[in-house]
């Protein structure tokens, strides 16, 4: 999902310096003064985050620090422990322990949990969307609803009384077999640094609800969001120890993967990171689900509604700076339709670059400068490699953010053959290749390593469904550019994007967290002892 491969921002050094909270503006100054003052957890104003351990929120005694930096000023934000060894063997000892009693509390007060849950984000998602601009660097709106999409999650398990019901059958007289949903035991959650809500959201909630305990390690580059979440889940009822938050890099997933009392381990991130704790995890016994790369395709007919497709890939390859695993990173013009390259490239000019509390901001800045220069990196390829820059986006300048990690809206042309396409770019880049026909783009993008999503804009039905049967993809969208399921359904990316066959949230998000038990009885009914009692006289014989 983001190309972060676990990198690790450098740790904290005494010669370093940032500028301070003065280097924010008077828009996010206030934000950030106020999440330090109202959050236990972490700061926006220079002070460290903690992990949470046992319903507490704790200081690390660690020596090593990585500091988070607001993508649009560079100011220190907050400095992030790298979380050692014991603290992180207390917080799973932590887990351990609650799930002894969570496991067997009814799934009633399980769903109480995720309803007060639901009610504790709504009532703070003005918090939680202000440490996403400050962190992550997304716009207002889009961090609303990074928050939302996250919320979607938790009100659907909700409904865990009716989604987790067994299966009784009699199958004999007298002799029943029976199969019950149970919680694993210990789990971790490892999320990205693109969604800081959301993705914890995936799996606090069904993780929860299905009587598991959970160990979050969220993204060392915006852990903000994630700290709030823990607190609202504290104050939603949740007893201590049942969700922990720990931090790091390297050394701390693999203690995830290794440690013997977690038994499954969902992530989200990039290729090299995914691959890596899928056969570390899997090699020592744990279910794994994994998100990856993604590299998403809208193809464009000559007769799709002109003005909808041009908007809707505009604002999908755009949005959030293209840090999205469903951003569409390549536009496939069929036909005739490669004569609309001109007004897309003058749309997507259009864009308004800035920071994220900006009113009017359609798109901000990337997570890092590493980042920026990766993105700008690629750029820089299509033109080594014979392609065309039809919009540049790399020397955009932001009033007010002279040292913000901002690239603009980029339109490049070329073919397959590049690392433009070939490669996962993450930032607000979008490729087009050009095709004679549907068939041809259907190869294009089933020749594809990845296979999160695709989609179609045309107003024929007969197209739109030869698309949908033959393109190789787990989301399909037709005139919809970013396909993803709600959360009544399952994610169901494929091939090169997804390790791991069980997908994340819907049903299959209960089927990961739970293990099926059959129990199979026989009480014959002529064995009753309660049978009426005789009055006769007895007689011995």
């Amino acid at each position: 999902m983001s190309i972060s491969r676990l990198a690790r921002i450098p740790l904290r050094s005494p010669s370093r310096s940032y500028a301070t909270t003065a280097g924010l503006n008077a828009l996010a100054r206030p934000k950030a003064e106020n999440l330090s003052a109202t959050w236990k957890g972490t700061s926006a104003t220079g002070g460290n985050t903690k992990n949470f351990i046992g319903g507490a929120f704790v200081d690390s005694k660690t020596t090593q620090w990585h500091d988070v930096l607001d993508p649009s000023t560079q100011t220190l934000l907050t400095r992030v422990p790298e979380t050692t060894m014991e603290e992180f063997d207390q917080a799973v000892d932590s887990a351990s322990q609650a799930f002894k009693t969570w496991s067997k509390q009814s799934v009633l007060a399980r769903q109480r949990f995720a309803i007060e849950l639901q009610y504790q984000i709504r009532q703070n998602a003005d918090a939680l969307a202000h440490s996403i601009v400050l962190e992550q660097g997304k716009t207002l709106a889009d961090a609303h609803g990074d928050v939302l999409r996250g919320l979607q999650v938790v009100e659907t398990a909700i409904g865990i009384t009716s989604n987790i019901v067994g299966e009784k059958l009699e199958v004999s007289k007298d002799m029943d077999t029976e199969v019950r949903k149970l919680p694993l035991g210990v789990c971790a959650s490892i999320a990205p640094f693109n969604f800081p809500a959301m993705i914890p959201l995936w799996t606090i909630p069904l993780a929860t609800v299905t009587g598991n305990t959970l160990i979050l390690k969220p993204s060392e580059r915006d852990p903000g969001a994630a700290m709030i979440i823990a607190e609202l889940c504290a104050r939603a009822g949740l007893p201590e120890g049942v969700v922990n938050v720990v931090h790091g890099t390297v050394p701390v997933v693999n203690r995830i993967c290794d440690h013997e009392a977690i038994k499954a381990v969902s992530f989200v991130g990039g290729d090299r990171a995914g691959r890596h704790i899928y056969e570390r995890a899997t090699t020592n016994g744990k279910r794994v689900q994994a998100n990856l790369g993604a590299k998403n395709h809208a193809v464009i007919m000559p007769d799709a509604n002109r003005n909808l497709a041009l908007n809707s890939i505009i604002g999908a390859a755009f949005g959030a700076a293209g840090q999205r695993c469903m951003a569409v990173s390549v536009a496939v013009l069929v036909g005739a339709a490669q004569s609309w390259l001109p007004e897309l490239v003058e749309r997507a000019s259009k864009l308004n670059v800035n920071g994220g509390f900006e009113k009017g901001a359609d798109l901000g800045p990337l997570i890092s400068p590493a980042s920026k220069a990766r993105v700008t990196g690629l750029i820089a390829s299509c033109a080594d490699e014979g392609g065309q820059i039809h919009l540049d986006g790399r020397n955009v300048q932001v009033p007010g953010y002279p040292a913000g990690n901002f690239v603009g809206p980029t339109v490049l042309e070329g073919t397959v053959g590049m690392r433009c396409y070939r490669e996962e770019i993450f930032g607000p880049v979008l490729t087009v290749i050009t095709s004679d026909t549907l068939d041809d783009a259907l190869d294009i993008i089933n020749e594809n390593k990845y296979g999160n999503g695709a989609v179609i804009f045309t107003q024929s039905g007969a197209t739109a469904r030869k698309f949908e049967s033959g393109v190789n993809v787990g989301q399909v969208g037709i005139n919809v550019p970013i396909p993803v399921p709600l959360p009544m359904f399952a994610w169901s990316g494929n091939k090169g994007s997804v390790l791991g066959d069980i997908g994340f949230y819907g049903k299959s998000g209960i089927n990961f967290y739970t293990q099926n038990k059959t129990t199979t009885s026989l009480w014959r009914q002529e064995d009753a002892i309660g049978n009426k009692a005789s009055v006769d006289m007895p007689t011995h014989h």
